[in-house]
């Protein structure tokens, strides 16, 4: 009998609503409606516009009234949360995570609480955007928001609030919030004390795959729909990514590639150590208790800007047409460490590539071919190091790498990745985090039992494509010699 579950997975340019189909065994996709999220600036503030994205989500629940939905779940970008007040009202629209009043604030925290304490206490890397450091914004302005507010919700599970009524932390996006202990998957209380920051506000965590509650009679009416079941999925959507990588044991690393590429591999316990710090690794919650260890790099964040700006300029390509540029520049020439805080901003991308680059010692690309050659080369020695550091901190050696999400259809950094390593490169399925999000949803309904049956699920219905080394080991190992000597790697 066919099954059928609705994922929301909202990223933070844009949503969508995905329709999971679950037969025999196999999962079809189909998209029901997409949408743009636009956050604005609104007195001095960086928001995120709820009722629009709220507006959307109404919109799919009318479309997909007539399908016949069995289950909803809700994943998002991490860190960022909405307040309520004691009567359930939403206080404000939620801060967008690159607003600037957490410029200074990590520091500023060390103060109180030193950086190798934060880090002990939650295994976290450090990031000014953490939830841990807009609320201690927040607490140091004394924000009347703040101290008017009863409930902090994280956005999958605010969203989730908004059609159910029921209110619930689920513990994979809580984890990104540099607020937890991983070791015992609870607040990090004693350290949050020492920062002044309100713990009353934070509710009692629950793991991804359970029933957080069913649509509201005023959804129903709305929408057409019965009283479907929504449930507290993987929330944070490289935690549904993960869950969808069609791994068939457990030696394996994976990246979930897109604006970021997030390297790393899955344990059972956290992996907090000097070395960790210094790299800094993460270590994030992940679906049937395993803690996801990886290491945030800038990934495709660098060829979109390139792109935006060469199109800004009459230089207008298709990124396959960039892939061919690329394929016609000298091999392993110009490189460089994505990770440069000064990549993080957009606007004019080449121009500060190619300053970096001169600073460096390294040849200055002279085409646009060579540009977009070298920002993948660079991603792939940079994933080779955040293997070699996953494989140091942990003791697994990975005997493969797994590509998910938008990125594992490009076949040219996939094929750089593989020779890079020396290991193959496992593609595949691009739709990851709608995949996790659906898979999980099947869980909690009992028609999935565990993780390797999900992850079988998802091999035979996306088959993935394998990159094998195509050779040129010496280049690529007397690269990675120059690359790693040139650069303070972190």
């Amino acid at each position: 009998m066919a099954k059928k579950y609705l994922a929301f997975d909202f990223g933070a340019s844009s949503g969508r609503a995905m329709l999971g189909t679950l037969v025999d065994g196999k999962l079809s996709l189909r998209e029901l409606h997409r949408f743009s999220n636009d956050p604005v600036t609104m007195n001095g503030r960086f928001i995120w516009d709820l009722p629009r994205l709220y507006y959307e989500i109404i919109a799919a629940l009318k479309k997909a009234a007539g399908e016949g939905i069995d289950a909803i779940g809700i994943d998002t970008w991490g860190v960022d949360y909405g307040l309520l007040d004691a009567n359930g009202r939403l206080i404000g629209n939620p801060t967008n995570y690159r607003d600037t009043r957490t410029d200074g604030m990590m520091d500023e925290a060390f103060k109180t609480v030193p950086k190798q304490e934060i880090y002990e206490a939650t295994g976290l890397a450090f990031l000014q955007f953490n939830t841990l450091y807009q609320l201690f914004a927040s607490a140091k302005a004394d924000d009347s928001e703040l101290k008017t507010a009863k409930d902090l919700l994280f956005m999958p599970d605010l969203m989730a609030y908004l059609l159910t009524g029921e209110k619930g932390t689920e513990y994979t996006i809580a984890s990104t919030s540099q607020m937890i202990d991983p070791a015992t998957r609870s607040w990090a209380v004693p350290m949050l004390e020492k920062l002044g920051l309100p713990t009353q506000l934070l509710g009692q965590i629950s793991d991804p795959g359970t029933v957080r509650g069913y649509l509201s009679k005023q959804i129903q009416e709305e929408t057409g729909l019965g009283p479907v079941p929504v449930i507290a999925v993987a929330g944070h959507d490289t935690a549904s990514a993960v869950a969808a990588v069609p791994a068939s044991d457990a030696h394996f690393a994976y990246i979930s590639s897109g604006t970021w590429s997030l390297v790393g591999g899955e344990t059972h316990a956290p992996v907090i150590s000097p070395e960790a710090q210094a790299a800094n690794f993460t270590n994030e919650g992940g679906v049937f208790g395993t803690i996801r260890v990886l290491k945030n790099v800038m990934g495709l964040w660098i060829i979109q800007e390139c792109k935006r700006h060469w199109d800004s300029h009459g230089q207008v390509y298709s990124f396959p047409e960039l892939v061919e540029l690329a394929q016609q520049a000298p091999a392993l020439k110009s490189l460089f460490d994505p990770d440069d805080e000064g990549f993080l901003k957009p606007y004019n991308m080449p121009d500060r590539l190619c300053a970096y680059m001169e600073k460096h010692g390294q040849p200055v690309p002279q085409s646009i071919g060579a540009i977009t050659r070298a920002i993948y080369e660079s991603l792939a020695l940079k994933y080779r190091w955040c293997i070699e550091k996953y494989e140091a901190f942990t003791g697994q050696k990975v005997d493969a790498l797994h590509i998910v999400g938008g990125g594992s259809n490009n076949a040219l950094l996939n094929q750089f990745t593989a020779d890079a390593l020396g290991i193959p490169v496992i593609a595949g399925p691009s739709e990851a985090t709608a995949i996790g999000n659906l898979m999980m949803q099947a869980v909690a309904m009992g028609d999935v039992a565990d993780l390797w049956a999900l992850r079988a699920v998802v091999r035979d219905s996306f088959p993935p494509v394998v990159v094998r080394p195509q050779g040129g080991k010496e280049a690529w190992d007397e690269a990675y010699a120059r690359f790693t000597s040139t650069y303070s790697l972190k």
